[in-house]
């Protein structure tokens, strides 16, 4: 159990409503930690979100991760509030299924939405929250990746492109910010979340047999690796961690 490892830490995760991201903030409480919950959703949303968490010094703030001036104000916020921010999980992203071989149906405005969320407001929250992440404690960030960033199979082909770029980020940033910064990535394999549950149940199910370990990933499961990486971890930047299962590349 990761109870009480990041008590007196301060976390901040965006997506932080969604079903993974929520699951993050839960058990990021649990372990002790403040959240900042960043969501793009109505402040009264975020801040029910906020309510729900074990402990009682969190924050629910609404902005958006691609709004680089709004980063700032959040920054500040931050910065007022706690000082310091111990963890950065970059969680948001967006995407719909479009088939690899529709090139006509990727169209440029859903590629360049996807890019903007997935990978430029990951890395414009890292660029408004370095300083404070450069504590004397060693912050860290942990970008939300996937395997699809190395196997090509996804929802579809701009977000697989997407989540190589987060990886190919982490490793350029974990040297780029050491040694006060870690960034390291975690790669889950299908997530049994709100996406996969829209999905027919015999397709997960091919996908939980293509799976060694015998199931898909679970919300928990990231959100344990991220504890696991802040604070077991302490060597370890610019790498991609899988969570997925042992799922080979097909």
């Amino acid at each position: 159990m990761t109870d009480g490892l990041m008590t007196g830490q301060v976390a901040v995760v965006t997506g932080a409503v969604g079903g993974i991201g929520s699951v993050i903030c839960k058990r990021l409480a649990e372990a002790g930690a403040s959240v900042v919950l960043l969501d793009l959703q109505d402040l009264e949303k975020i801040a029910g979100a906020a309510d729900a968490l074990p402990g009682d010094n969190h924050l629910p703030i609404s902005a958006s991760i691609t709004d680089s001036n709004a980063l700032k104000g959040v920054a500040e916020k931050i910065a007022a509030r706690y000082g310091t921010i111990d963890l950065l999980v970059n969680n948001a992203g967006i995407t719909r299924p479009v088939p690899h071989n529709d090139l006509d149906g990727l169209d440029d405005e859903l590629i360049d939405a996807i890019f903007q969320v997935n990978w430029r407001g990951g890395f414009a929250c890292i660029r408004a929250f370095k300083d404070l992440l450069a504590n004397q404690n060693g912050g860290v960030v942990v970008n939300i990746s996937s395997i699809a960033g190395q196997t090509g199979i996804g929802s579809n082909v701009a977000y697989c492109a997407s989540k190589a770029a987060i990886n190919a980020m982490t490793i350029s940033l974990g040297r780029a910010l050491a040694p006060k910064i870690r960034v390291v990535a975690v790669a889950p394999g299908w997530v049994m979340g709100e996406y996969a549950k829209r999905m027919p149940p015999e397709y997960l199910q091919d996908q939980i047999d293509k799976t060694p370990l015998g199931r898909l990933t679970t919300p928990e499961d990231v959100a344990e690796t991220i504890i696991g990486i802040k604070t077991m971890l302490p060597f370890s930047t610019s790498c991609v961690i899988p969570v997925d299962g042992g799922r080979p590349f097909i």
